[in-house]
């Protein structure tokens, strides 16, 4: 029987449930100011604040979701001088809305809107409760890595911005998404994934600054890999999903696709069917879906002859669907 081997989670979730209520808040403090930069934080809630932060190392950026009651954040020129990590913040709300101000800048952000703001500047945001308590994604990347112009990126300060268009849309379910989906994965891909999203930001910005032309060719390269690779993960289950669907999609040619994927670890359609065996592996490996027939789980990822499935399967993963399924099942059902 092959043995399977759990990857260390790279998520960290803490919580300050187990603290006592005057304890609490003091605890939010240190984690913001460890997870973002040094604030004063000001509360009407600060003798019960309950606090959730989940955060991720993705080598260039820093991932984060704080979960909190509503508060004031102000940092000074005190607190730059005293420590500045000189990095730029994305914040995508989730719940709540926000009223921050920084370089003379004033915006009002509600659920679903992002804002971005910089940690050598003074700023002063208020988190509201708004159809619940604030929750705020947080995306924490050094000035010096975004492939854009500071001076261009510091116009964008403190302004509302649409997750509008392709990249906008990528870049929300990027930072939606992450934290849940990093569970088994190891650093190599937690440190991809932050490349990706550097790239993603830039380009994002760029696009409310009307700005494309100011991204290195490399940049551009990235963000129209990460476009693709959204449209493969969403459209896995579709038989017909080729090389030619996914240029037509993208306006590219089918020649300009394959060079893309060169530099690539896999070719197109390998990097399709290695996404597809993923998706099967794990729900061969879910107790929920154990009565489902093997074919039909196959079928659902897009491989419709069960024979070249199995086959494909086993060569891949050392076992065929059905025995993967019973070794599955008996570690987690011993009896």
């Amino acid at each position: 029987m092959s043995h399977t081997m759990v990857t260390p989670s790279p998520v960290l979730s803490l919580s300050n449930d187990l603290l006592t209520e005057r304890d609490r808040f003091g605890w939010y403090v240190d984690r913001v100011r460890e997870g973002i930069a040094p604030f004063t934080l000001t509360t009407p809630h600060a003798r019960d604040f309950p606090a959730r932060v989940m955060s991720a190392d993705l080598g260039t950026a820093q991932l984060a979701t704080f979960s909190f009651p509503p508060l004031g954040a102000v940092r000074t020129w005190r607190h730059i001088r005293r420590d500045d990590p000189e990095t730029y913040h994305l914040a995508l709300i989730r719940r709540g809305l926000v009223l921050v101000h920084q370089r003379r800048h004033e915006a009002v952000v509600q659920a679903g809107g992002m804002v971005l703001f910089d940690s050598s500047h003074p700023l002063d945001a208020e988190f509201q409760d708004a159809r619940g308590t604030p929750m705020v994604t947080m995306l924490r990347l050094p000035r010096a890595a975004l492939a854009l112009p500071q001076d261009q990126a510091d116009r964008l300060l403190s302004r509302p911005l649409s997750p509008r268009g392709a990249t906008g849309s990528l870049l929300r379910q990027l930072l939606y998404s992450t934290l849940g989906r990093l569970a088994g994965q190891d650093q190599a891909e937690s440190y991809r994934l932050g490349t990706i999203a550097v790239d993603l930001v830039a380009a994002f910005l760029a696009g409310h600054l009307d700005a494309a032309g100011a991204l290195p060719a490399e940049t551009r390269r990235r963000e129209l890999m990460a476009q693709i690779g959204g449209f493969i993960e969403a459209n896995l289950g579709d038989p017909g999903l080729c090389p030619a669907v996914i240029a037509a999609r993208h306006h590219v040619s089918v020649r300009t696709l394959h060079e893309l994927f060169r530099t690539e670890p896999e070719a197109v359609m390998a990097t399709v069917r290695r996404h597809r065996l993923e998706r099967c592996r794990a729900d061969l490996a879910d107790p929920v879906l154990r009565a489902r027939p093997i074919a039909a789980l196959a079928a659902r990822w897009g491989f419709l002859s069960p024979a070249e499935f199995s086959r494909v399967f086993r060569r891949t993963y050392g076992a065929t669907p059905s025995q993967f399924r019973y070794e599955v099942s008996a570690m987690h059902d011993p009896h």
